[in-house]
């Protein structure tokens, strides 16, 4: 899946995005028949699946970990289930935030298992199964919709209300994973972040396919201190600008921005670069919580940058309060009802014989 992704793809469609169109047209083709037909084991617990129509940031992670933190204010033990995208590890395993190495098992996934249990695995279906060895009684994934290896109970699309689909166009030639018809018909809501309007087309879709419709805000937490001080902000996210935005809504003065590709590992000299500038200005460094583990357990200057650069925490809040436990509640439901079906079905094979 591609990391980076073009400007052109958040802008009004150009001749790019037709040039590209053949190549769009058969990979929406693959996207859209691997959802369809993608066989999808099962496993014994509830699973909700936190997706977005579109390659890069849309809120996944936050919301994912805003669902695990209900979840476990119910009592429920829930596992993170995550790609581990940005990692070397290629077999199943354990995050422990306290030993890995961003450069192993990814950042988001270090972000996750601060919150609680997180297995990251290329085969989803094996992740899955060992989360339920560990314990899990509530699965969410943390993206996957797409990936048709797991059947989930309830599928929660985020999209961010300021870029929503971009410019409609499959990739290559756009942002968007699969056919929007047959994403939409697999998701069972949307959550709306922000107070953009590029999304209302998509919601009011939604809503006349009876889809369940959320919004929520991105809010900074413990920034208070941050405002009219001038600070020198860097990220390397699929989204720099919305961070930057989120900085300067904290009331602090952008100086200067410094953007890398979404799950960059700086070098050395862009380390230096970074520190170099901010003290020769004497600005304070600000960057996101997942650029800030990447910088675990690295060589050279980059633990002086970790030390010097302040996390900017976010979080998503749903603006009605009772958004999370009502998307637990209905893959609950779905998974008793999935298991019922499942004794049916056997208790019918059963007969025949």
């Amino acid at each position: 899946m591609v990391s980076e992704a073009p400007p052109f793809w958040w802008t009004k469609p150009d001749w790019r995005a037709y040039a590209l169109w053949p190549v769009s047209r058969l990979y929406g083709l693959i996207a859209g028949r691997r959802m369809r037909k993608g066989r999808r084991a099962e496993v014994a617990v509830p699973v909700i699946c936190v997706g977005n129509f579109t390659v890069g940031g849309a809120g996944k992670t936050p919301t994912a970990i805003a669902l695990a933190r209900a979840a476990m204010a119910r009592g429920l033990k829930p596992g993170f289930l995550s790609r581990g995208y940005g990692g070397s590890l290629d077999v199943t395993t354990v995050v422990d935030p306290h030993h890995h190495r961003a450069r192993a098992v990814g950042d988001e996934p270090l972000l996750l298992a601060r919150e609680a249990l997180t297995v990251i695995s290329r085969r989803r279906v094996k992740g899955a199964r060992r989360l339920v060895e560990e314990g899990a009684d509530l699965i969410i994934m943390d993206d996957g919709f797409q990936s048709a290896q797991l059947t989930f109970d309830y599928a929660l699309l985020v999209i961010d209300s300021r870029r929503g689909i971009g410019n409609g166009h499959l990739v290559p030639g756009g942002p968007v994973r699969a056919p929007l018809a047959e994403q939409m018909r697999q998701a069972n809501a949307l959550l709306a972040i922000g107070n953009g309007n590029a999304a209302d087309a998509l919601i009011r879709q939604a809503a006349r396919a009876g889809k369940a419709i959320h919004s929520a805000t991105l809010v900074t937490v413990g920034a208070e201190d941050l405002a009219d001080k001038v600070v020198m902000a860097w990220s390397g996210i699929a989204d720099n600008e919305k961070f930057f935005r989120t900085v300067t809504e904290t009331g602090a003065h952008l100086y200067v921005t410094r953007s890398f590709p979404d799950h960059h590992h700086l070098s050395e000299d862009e380390v230096a670069e970074l520190l170099d500038h901010a003290e020769g200005v004497g600005y304070q460094l600000v960057t996101t919580a997942k650029d800030s583990v990447r910088l675990a357990g690295e060589h050279g200057r980059a633990q002086e940058l970790k030390e010097k650069s302040r996390v900017i925490e976010v979080e998503i809040r749903f603006d009605d309060p009772k958004g999370p436990d009502a998307i637990i509640d209905a893959a609950i439901v779905s998974a008793r009802r999935r298991k019922l079906h499942r004794l049916a079905a056997k208790e019918r094979e059963g007969g025949r014989h």
